[in-house]
Formats: C-alpha cells, structure tokens, sequence
C-alpha cells in the first residue's frame, strides 16, 4: 500500500515538494476516528513516545523520593533545545539523586537549534550530556535505577532493568509484544521498538481516557501528559514547533514530536489519542500535519480552537531577501 500524500511544499503556484505518510486518531474505546495511509505497518516512534518511557518514574515512586516537580516531570518527557534553562534542570534532577553528568549515557550533540548553538558557541564552551535533547528523559531513567537500587552502568541497554521496565509499559499501551526483531537503537542509544502507528494512538487515548489500562498507569500517564501541558518550554524549547502546537490550546493539548517525522500526542477532554509518521522523515511536512489533525478533532466541539491550529499548520516560506515564496500546507488525501 501506497500511503498517500498529505502534506505539500509549494512554490509560486505549483507544488514543489509531496509528502506522503499516515496518520491515525483513536478514541479511548480503541476506535478509529480518522485516520490515513498504512496505520498498521509498524514504525519507530523514536522520541514521541516518551511519556510512556517515562511512566516508571511515576509507578516506582522515584518522581516522589526525590521531589520531582511538574516542570521536572515535563523535562523527563522532553527532546528539549540545550538552553540554559533545560540543562540546569536535567542537572538538578540527577543532583536530587546524589548523581551528576558523568552517569549520563545519552552521548552528547550541537542544540539543534541554530540560534541555541550559535550562543553556546560565543561562550567558548562546548556541548555535554547535558545538552543532548534527551538528557532529562536520562536523568529520570538514573532517578528510577537509584530508587530502585539498581546498578547504573549501561541503563541503556535494553537487557537494564529501566529499560525492561519501559519495554513492559510500551507494550501494555500498544497491546504489542516487543522482541528483538522489533527493536532498534535511538540516538540517545536507548531501545527504541516499532509497532503498528495505530498502536501508538491507541496508547495515547488509554491514558487520556482511563480505558483498558491499570488506574494506576493512567494515572501516571496523565500526571505526565498534564506536566507538559503546563510546563511545555521544558518539554521542548524556544519557538519549537512541540511549544506552539500546546500553547494554541493552554491545558487542552498534548504533543510530542519525535525523530525522521513522527508526531503523537493526545487531546484529553475528547479522549483522542493520534500519532503520524511521514514517509520521507520531514520535520516541517510532520509538524504541519500534526497541526492539521489537531484542528480536524476540534471541528466540531471549538471551531475557532480548530481555525487556530488549521493556521498553524500552514507555514510560509520564505527566500533570503524575506520574500514568501511559497508554504508547507496540508493536503486532504485523495
């Protein structure tokens, strides 16, 4: 199957640039409510699924020992930017745990944000661990293997028992049993596991609507998804796509971009959970669609909520003399 085209680039009056992908919304009785393309072909959800990686933190009692607040929370959750702010958090999570930087194992990289980058450059200083976009996803997992007495060294494997422990809630969410031929290595050199795009929405709609989950793990799953609603600067960064998609909709919104593509993430008072991916791995044709699906779910409930996103997911391009070229925009499948 052939996923169809969903979002384009344009120039003057043509379409320069196709891309295509699927797309699935799900209810929290496990029901389709839109959807597009192959939604059962299995895909890495890479970073977009950190909420369900970071539900351990939650279940074990860690984010409670060691006084995790929301904002904490949300950084557990986050591919953050490396400005100041993030890594002084990530740093004061693995304080509360009587650890530091030199525990981390998610590598080190630029911000991926020109102007982050270009600020940590003008200092002379060069990036660490605590830089990496993942670096409070990491802390959380160090937090969890302090409380519960577990060896440290290569948390990351996915044989350690924190990464054993995210593997079970992944597959308890997407109702999918996750071997070795499913499994991946993510940048962060984490375990990263593909299951059906479907599955994905699915585990989304389980924790925003308390259906065919433990209370306890939706309960934990909300306590998440609510801290990044209200701190979502820590789960992602300065002009961020992630920041702009919640911020249209304050307490209403949850999403969660992740690698080559992907999007998931959750409306919680419709009990909706969504996750897309785009073929090709293009950031701007994803954060376009993500936007597009958010504003189709409010259609009917908020028109004008879903005119702020059907905005949102129109981007103008411009040329270096500023002048708009084209723009990124949503298609309807044919």
């Amino acid at each position: 199957m052939t996923n169809p085209v969903l979002v384009e680039s344009t120039r003057g009056s043509l379409a320069e640039c196709l891309y295509r992908g699927a797309y699935a919304v799900v209810d929290g009785d496990g029901a389709i409510v839109a959807s597009a393309g192959n939604i059962e072909r299995p895909m890495f959800p890479r970073s977009a699924i950190k909420v369900f990686q970071a539900i351990p933190l939650i279940e074990t009692g860690a984010a409670d020992r060691f006084g995790l607040s929301d904002a904490d929370l949300s950084l557990a959750c986050a591919s953050h930017s490396g400005e100041t702010g993030h890594v002084a958090r990530a740093q004061a999570m693995l304080a509360r745990a009587g650890l530091d930087a030199a525990q981390l194992e998610c590598g080190c990289h630029w911000p991926f944000d020109v102007p982050v980058a270009l600020a940590l450059a003008r200092t002379g200083d060069t990036p660490g661990q605590l830089h990496n976009n993942c670096s409070g996803k990491h802390a959380g997992f160090l937090c969890t293997a302090v409380h519960e007495n577990e060896t440290l060294d290569r948390y990351v494997a996915a044989d350690h028992p924190v990464q054993a422990r995210a593997r079970q809630v992944i597959e308890d969410l997407t109702g999918t049993d996750l071997g070795a031929d499913a499994c991946g290595t993510d940048g962060c050199s984490i375990p990263t596991y593909a299951a059906p795009l479907r599955a994905f929405a699915m585990g989304f709609a389980k924790l925003v609507s308390g259906k065919a989950v433990a209370e306890d793990r939706a309960r934990a799953g909300r306590r998440l998804i609510e801290a990044c609603m209200a701190h979502p600067w820590e789960m992602s960064g300065t002009n961020r796509a992630c920041l702009a998609l919640m911020q249209a909709a304050p307490g209403r919104v949850f999403a969660k971009t992740g690698a080559d593509g992907v999007y998931c993430g959750a409306i919680p008072e419709l009990e909706f959970g969504f996750a897309l991916k785009i073929d090709d791995g293009a950031t701007r044709a994803a954060e376009s669609l993500a936007a597009a699906i958010i504003g189709q779910a409010f259609a009917s409930s908020d028109p004008d909520i879903a005119r702020s996103y059907d905005a949102l997911a129109r981007t103008d391009l411009k040329n270096w003399e500023g002048l708009t070229v084209g723009e990124v925009r949503p298609v309807k499948p044919a």
